[in-house]
């Protein structure tokens, strides 16, 4: 997902005094050394050696997806976080301290033809209040101006210009906030310009509704 930090120059100073005075509940930093998982690349292409993560079992996965051999699931920290996936570093890591985030966990897919690319990412945090904030947080950073119906989440799908491979990409995008955990599923197609392309939204609001299931279960 892109980050647009201009609509946000607000959200970020009131997250950076709110960090600078109060600092991590728990003690924690997002800013602290990383640990064995973060230590593994989730890029490389290869099995990943990381603790088992416990939000791993919650993950819903679209069926008859494969494996993304260029992108890595599992485990991740802040730092793996803002090294690897985040557009405004700066932004998501006040985001992150600010939610007291303890965990993270990370999975992509591909469709059985390869065109369309599945990414899933759970991030657990301090407390339920907590998780809506870093929910709004994380999604006010884009340009969400086509949402469609999926009752008790966030959404958008639209089909954008992609600059650096001059294709056009197919997305479709969903978070919803359960307890203290934040998911955020996103499904891309790219294609040639000119293509005719619809997002997902089918795959992406199924698999909203399996998360929502294996989650309020847990926390029952």
């Amino acid at each position: 997902m892109k980050r647009n930090a201009a609509g946000v120059a607000v959200l970020v100073t009131g997250l950076l005094l709110a960090v600078t005075a109060c600092g991590s509940e728990d003690g924690t930093s997002a800013s602290a050394a990383p640990t064995p998982a973060a230590k593994h690349s989730e890029l490389n292409g290869t099995a990943d050696r990381s603790p088992q993560s416990s939000l791993a079992a919650l993950v819903a996965l679209p069926r008859g997806y494969v494996a993304d051999t260029r992108n890595g699931t599992g485990a991740f920290t802040a730092t793996t976080y803002l090294n690897n996936w985040s557009a405004d570093p700066a932004l998501d890591r006040a985001l992150l301290l600010n939610a007291n985030f303890v965990e993270g966990y990370r999975a992509t897919r591909l469709s059985p033809d390869k065109k369309k690319r599945f990414t899933v990412q759970l991030f657990k945090t301090g407390s339920a209040a907590k998780a809506l904030t870093l929910q709004n947080g994380l999604w006010t950073q884009d340009d969400h101006s086509h949402p469609f119906n999926l009752p008790g989440a966030l959404s958008d799908a639209r089909v954008e210009y992609d600059g650096a491979s001059d294709q056009s990409v197919a997305v479709a995008e969903a978070t919803l906030a359960i307890g203290p955990i934040v998911i955020e599923l996103s499904i891309h197609e790219p294609a040639p310009l000119g293509t005719t392309l619809t997002p997902d939204t089918k795959l992406i609001t199924a698999l909203a509704k399996e998360q929502r299931t294996r989650l309020t279960a847990t926390a029952n």
